[in-house]
């Protein structure tokens, strides 16, 4: 799929359906802009239901971090 889109006088740019449509996305759901070269990565924000029991396992107790390095 190779769609493009112009960039308005107000700086927006619509995505086109084709795109939406493929990845279900809808109004009013929120993206993070991600630099990556000369380009950007377009990543939607997931809802926080979303995320509920993506880290299931993980355990507070043990952890390192970069502070216990030498």
């Amino acid at each position: 799929m190779s769609e493009t889109a112009t960039l308005s006088a107000k700086f927006q740019i619509s995505i086109p359906k084709a795109v939406r449509t493929a990845r279900r996305w809808k109004a009013g759901q929120e993206f993070a802009f991600i630099p990556k070269g000369t380009g950007v990565l377009l990543v939607p924000v997931p809802e926080l239901a979303e995320l509920a029991g993506i880290a299931k396992g993980a355990r507070a107790k043990n952890y390192r971090d970069r502070k216990d390095r030498f």
